[in-house]
């Protein structure tokens, strides 16, 4: 008798095993799928929010395209409220020499997706000049 239990035992296992795994009905727990829920929204809050160097580089490039000049440097950048603020240093008028150029700093303003929003030149100096704003 205990052969002919085991002989149904294993061949209703070895039925289970024949079942493809795509139609065997499992249940996942609801821990699992708040988790995923979590996952996907963290996900797409990344993808909307763009990385800092990623922000740079899109300011930069959305400058240069607005004014038509060279975006040299950022020389501050910030996380505000509205978005992220940058001061970058703009080639105005090339010169030689070099040292002579004229450059422009900018005051950039983006909003939380990295889109340029506003920007206006807060000084204007030679290259080769020291800041006389920072003091002695």
């Amino acid at each position: 008798m205990s052969n002919t239990n085991n002989r149904s035992e294993s061949q209703g296992s070895q039925r289970s095993s024949q079942i493809p795994q795509s139609s065997r009905k499992t249940q996942s727990p609801q821990k699992s799928h708040d988790s995923q829920q979590s996952q996907q929204s963290q996900q797409s809050q990344e993808s909307r929010r763009p990385r800092p160097m990623e922000v740079l580089r899109e300011a930069r490039a959305q400058l240069a395209e607005l004014t038509g000049m060279t975006a040299e440097t950022v020389s501050s950048f910030e996380r505000t409220e509205e978005g992220w603020s940058l001061e970058v240093e703009v080639l105005e008028l090339e010169r030689v020499p070099d040292t002579m150029s004229l450059m422009g700093s900018y005051q950039v303003e983006l909003d939380s997706e990295g889109q340029l929003t506003g920007y206006r030149r807060v000084r204007r100096y030679e290259r080769g000049r020291a800041d006389s704003r920072g003091g002695r």
